[in-house]
């Protein structure tokens, strides 16, 4: 079992977006996927309830017992936003891979830098046993803002990934229980490209 940890004590970044297009991605590659909804608004547990039938299973973490837990090929943590101290700790060291979504403001990198300094310190993070990797979200390509975000992130030390477009195509998936990969929406490639680095990322270190 591969354990993913999407974080970022900063509310309202991206973490359920990210946490449930990964999810929806790997089931449709045909691996036993585990979301774990640990935010108490809920959103990921949303978009399960509304999940087709007819679309790769992903199971709700809240389902199962500890032993099926543990069959699970991937668990994906969508973790809340006042994530803290020995929490955060707990977390990091429970998971192999930390995906931190980042939105492009100035307030949203102001609480990042903390969060990342937190987690520089973390000894999984120092002694590689937990790797960490970078996402920008709701990026309008081409804007001071995402020249902004983009130059924070490659000063941070962590991979950057991606920056991920602000899109409506996000939306539509969430309200149809759907990751973007399996929308037939044709206009979704240019989204699509800007996830395979992330992708990409997760397999090589799965």
């Amino acid at each position: 079992m591969r354990r993913v940890l999407v974080a970022n004590t900063k509310g309202g970044c991206g973490k359920t977006t990210l946490a449930t297009n990964l999810a929806g991605y790997l089931a449709q590659l045909g691996h036993k996927i585990v979301l774990e909804d640990l935010d108490r608004q809920q959103s990921s547990a949303g978009w399960l309830a509304r999940r087709p039938s007819h679309v790769a299973t992903v199971f709700n973490a809240e389902d199962l017992g500890k032993s099926a837990l543990q069959k699970a090929d991937w668990v994906i943590a969508d973790s809340p936003g006042g994530l803290r101290d020995k929490k955060i700790s707990d977390a990091v060291t429970e998971a192999d891979l930390v995906l931190v979504p980042i939105a492009p403001s100035a307030f949203d990198i102001g609480a990042t830098q903390d969060f990342l300094e937190l987690l520089a310190e973390e000894k999984a993070v120092r002694k590689h046993k937990t790797f960490v990797g970078l996402v920008g979200m709701r990026v309008m390509p081409r804007t001071r803002s995402a020249e902004r975000l983009l130059a924070f992130m490659d000063e941070s030390g962590f991979a950057v990934l991606s920056m991920l477009r602000s899109s409506q195509i996000y939306v539509t998936a969430a309200e149809e229980g759907l990751s973007i990969f399996e929308l037939s929406n044709a206009l979704k490639e240019v989204d699509i490209a800007q996830w395979n680095p992330v992708t990409d990322w997760i397999l090589q270190n799965s």
